[in-house]
């Protein structure tokens, strides 16, 4: 980080190359479109050069930036909902993901199941759902979580479990022939 704030061009593209999947992956969570997240994804990136300054020696890289993210991301949503679009456009989700596994029928049973938990993901609370991404999906630590909402460790816990059960709850009340 040292040498990204002295300018080194170098630095900053292997940060943005070693993060970039993750900060794309939380923008999705928030945004739930393909284009919008890869927009905020470049947003994200832009402010968190502005901010090199904030980042304190010694500080975990991911967490900062997945701050960064999040409030990048609750600004966007933010201001979709202060001005709407004026028409609803269909728009493409961009690419598949590909699953490397060499078996069709395990790559087939693995793409419905990740189909249901993200339709699953859908149907929970906001809170909820930002938990799982932050913990499960992000796998940040519990403090790590407490600082970036500015909430005790305590209510992370709390919280956690009952994102956790709540998930539980709509997966297993999905109809179990979904997806096969």
């Amino acid at each position: 980080m040292e040498r990204c704030r002295s300018g080194d061009e170098l630095a900053w593209e292997a940060f943005v190359r070693r993060f970039q999947g993750q900060v794309f992956s939380v923008a999705l969570h928030y945004l739930r479109n393909h284009e919008e997240a890869r927009d905020a994804a470049q947003e994200i990136f832009v402010r968190g050069d502005e901010r090199l300054a904030s980042f304190r020696s010694g500080e975990n890289l991911l967490p900062w930036i997945i701050q960064i993210g999040r409030n990048a991301c609750i600004d966007r949503i933010r201001r979709r909902q202060a001005r709407p679009p004026a028409s609803d456009l269909p728009v493409e989700d961009g690419f598949p993901i590909r699953d490397e596994a060499p078996d069709p029928e395990q790559a087939a049973i693995a793409g419905s199941r990740r189909r249901m938990l993200y339709e699953a993901l859908g149907r929970i609370s906001e809170q909820h759902r930002e938990m799982i991404l932050l913990k499960e999906i992000q796998g940040l630590k519990l403090e790590e979580i407490a600082d970036l909402l500015d909430v005790p460790v305590g209510t992370v816990k709390s919280r956690s479990m009952r994102a956790r059960i709540e998930l539980a709850t709509v997966v297993r009340g999905m109809d179990p022939s979904y997806g096969a």
